[in-house]
């Protein structure tokens, strides 16, 4: 009896072991955790919350902390230091990163949008806006050296308009601020992304007149990268994020802003679903959301002018140094 007791307990055992060390029943295997920066928290980056909240990371065993840096500049910071994995904001950080001469510089490893997603909010409804309305205002137009105040200034210049001449630009203001020093009477326009944007609107504290990106036209805006080290050391996790940018990308191309408001409410408890789908609606009337990772060697020469022309250039930067699109063209090859 004691023998059949004893060799019972020995297979007791081996169950054990073989449920908890080796996942015999289920895979225990555990996700891995991504600390990811974003520059702002907005339904401009609706793909990214739909990679959260339908489970496309999850698939590739990635588990997302997400974090808001308000800034691309507080985004490489925390991404130079290793404060954070992977950071989320305009690729321009990644090129003064870059001619700065660091070592360990950041690559750009996968595209999200592919144009500016600010809209300029006035005092006043204009039913045919003309950016001569413009001429003698002051204008927040975000932090100088960001990609939303150089677009600003490069749509201004190609309509005959010159911050400091035609105009007043106050880039005193931080990005977070701009919306409340807008809506307490500070400045005549203001560039604001949704759903802020139309949140302001619907209060009748200010009126959406244009879009900067549809009048900007195609640049990488916001993309994902890491520094070099980082992503030479973890390949097979940075391969598996973009698989999972890239099936939120395609899922976007092929459902409604109504679908795709359901999915990322949750991501944005405070607003509206009927506010976040029309906020989407406009994103996708002006092809903001990029339909692939994969960054055009055009657009980020594109993107290259404007910071020249707004004198925050001296000298480009290479694209095959800046951007590496070999985890980007692999999803587009493997997933369908």
């Amino acid at each position: 009896m004691k023998r059949k007791l004893g060799i019972l307990k020995v297979l007791i055992l081996m169950l054990l072991i073989c449920g908890i060390a080796l996942g015999c029943s289920k895979d225990t295997k555990k996700a891995d955790k991504v600390a990811l920066n974003e520059v702002t928290h907005s339904v401009f980056y609706a793909p990214q919350y739909v990679a959260i909240n339908k489970g496309f990371f999850e698939e590739e065993g990635i588990e997302i902390e997400l974090t808001t840096g308000q800034g691309a500049d507080k985004v490489m910071t925390a991404v130079i230091s290793g404060a954070v994995d992977i950071g989320f904001a305009g690729p321009e950080a990644a090129i003064y990163v870059y001619n700065e001469g660091k070592e360990d510089y950041a690559e750009v490893f996968a595209q999200l949008t592919q144009r500016d997603g600010s809209f300029l909010v006035g005092r006043e409804p204009a039913e045919e806006f003309d950016w001569s309305d413009l001429e003698g205002s002051l204008v927040i137009p975000g932090r100088k050296g960001g990609v939303p105040y150089m677009t600003l200034e490069y749509v201004l210049k190609n309509r005959g308009l010159v911050p400091g001449v035609n105009l007043t630009f106050d880039d005193s203001i931080q990005f977070a601020l701009m919306a409340g020093a807008f809506t307490s009477g500070h400045g005549d326009f203001v560039t604001i992304f949704e759903p802020t944007a139309s949140m302001i609107e619907a209060e009748g504290k200010g009126y959406i007149v244009a879009s900067i990106g549809q009048e900007g036209g195609e640049i990488p805006y916001t993309a994902y990268f890491a520094t070099k080290s980082f992503i030479e050391e973890n390949p097979d996790l940075i391969q598996r994020f973009v698989n999972a940018i890239y099936k939120a990308q395609l899922w976007v191309q092929e459902h409604s802003a109504k679908e795709i408001a359901e999915v990322v409410a949750p991501s944005f408890p405070d607003t509206d679903i009927k506010m976040l789908e029309s906020s989407i609606q406009r994103y996708k009337d002006i092809e903001a959301y990029a339909t692939s990772p994969v960054m055009r060697e055009e657009a980020f020469e594109r993107l290259q002018t404007i910071m020249s022309e707004a004198g925050e250039l001296k000298q480009k930067a290479p694209f095959d140094k800046v951007v590496n699109n070999t985890f980007a063209q692999a999803a587009v090859d493997k997933v369908k």
